[in-house]
């Protein structure tokens, strides 16, 4: 399968050694690493492992910090289907950073990308923006310092901004990033001007240029890869970023999770016995075919999907995880077993989720309060 990675679509098996490269992004390393535990106190596990593997002007980003002008970050959604543990994975991490660093988040929700891009009416995407919000609230985020912005919604505030940066993209620069043609509807063409717009709002809103993070999967960075060509020509500062690798579907490494696949995919909304089902009937072992066999010449944990699911999100004690690595290649633990360590983690983590994902339901109007 031809390897294809962009912001609507993942395929083939992805090398990310290879991405940084092509995307001209920075692995990030130890130095960067020891600067962010100094200024946020520890090194969350998703860095240590390097699941956040890549950046753009971290460490621009942490001068500034360091100098007392404090970044916001923004991130966000696209309401078309359920939220499933991918987008949760940086989703957790970009919490982390709000707590840590005190951060403003503005959470832009791309409904109207959706509808462009996706056949499915314009209220299915209102609905999905509803539900997505539950989820997104459920992680907790801090409702004083999170914005929801919405982009039909909020199209007042955000539409005066876009035009300027459309205004500098020409469509030979979409076509080169995005492989488009002239078979793209025009609302595709001029999504990513839209998708430019939180990494300056709040220095439009300010009146003062404040930095800006960006934690996002690998996929997204075309769009943002523009909007830093174009920011500095409207006064703007670049934004920073950083990258995460995409969480597998359960059916093994190739591709994302994508919850138009909710068979190959874990959703915040699966109770346990749907979560128990998905992993021991789809989850991609490392296993060996036999009992004797594994228990012989053990199992691959670095290709094994309930593994990556620990390793990427649901494990944070380091011992813990190296102790299963060690007893699945060594063949003392069995694939069932790992199996059923993951579905435990996975079970605990929605259960919670779910009953604050309950709470939320009241708690919407706070978010969107702009």
């Amino acid at each position: 399968m031809k390897n294809q990675v962009t912001p609507w679509e993942v395929k083939g098996e992805v090398d990310y050694g290879k991405l940084i490269k092509e995307f001209g992004l920075e692995k990030i390393d130890k130095k960067l690493l020891e600067r962010i535990k100094k200024n946020a106190g520890e090194v969350h596990f998703m860095l240590r492992r390097g699941v956040f593997f890549a950046h753009r002007d971290m460490n621009w980003l942490l001068d500034e910090y360091e100098k007392g002008n404090k970044f916001f970050l923004y991130t966000g959604c696209g309401p078309s289907g359920p939220i499933h543990l991918g987008h949760l994975q940086t989703w957790y991490f970009t919490k982390w950073l709000q707590d840590k660093f005190d951060c403003e988040l503005w959470f832009q929700f791309t409904d109207d990308e959706k509808f462009l891009f996706k056949d499915k009416s314009y209220k299915e995407i209102q609905d999905w923006m509803y539900e997505n919000m539950l989820d997104i609230i459920a992680v907790g985020f801090n409702p004083k310092k999170t914005h929801f912005l919405i982009d039909t919604k909020h199209a007042g505030l955000i539409y005066p901004e876009a035009i300027k940066v459309a205004k500098k993209i020409t469509f030979s620069m979409v076509k080169s990033s995005f492989g488009f043609n002239e078979s793209n509807n025009i609302g595709e063409i001029f999504f990513t001007s839209v998708q430019a717009v939180p990494a300056f709002l709040p220095s439009v809103l300010e009146k003062k240029e404040i930095p800006c993070l960006i934690p996002h999967a690998v996929d997204q960075d075309p769009h943002f890869r523009l909007t830093r060509d174009i920011l500095p020509k409207l006064g703007h500062y670049r934004p920073a970023s950083i990258q995460c690798p995409f969480l597998p579907p359960l059916t093994g490494n190739e591709g994302k999770m994508s919850s138009s696949e909710s068979a190959k995919a874990i959703l915040s909304t699966d109770n346990e016995k749907t979560v128990a089902a998905k992993i021991n009937k789809y989850a991609f072992s490392g296993g060996k075919d036999t009992i004797e066999e594994h228990r012989k010449k053990g199992g691959n944990p670095d290709i094994d999907v309930s593994f990556q699911y620990l390793r990427m999100m649901l494990e944070d004690n380091d011992e813990k995880l190296a102790e299963i690595y060690r007893d699945y290649k060594s063949g003392k633990m069995l694939t069932s077993e790992l199996k059923q360590i993951t579905i435990e983690k996975l079970n605990f983590a929605l259960k919670r989720h779910q009953q604050e994902r309950e709470k939320a339901r009241k708690q919407i109007d706070k978010f969107i309060s702009i």
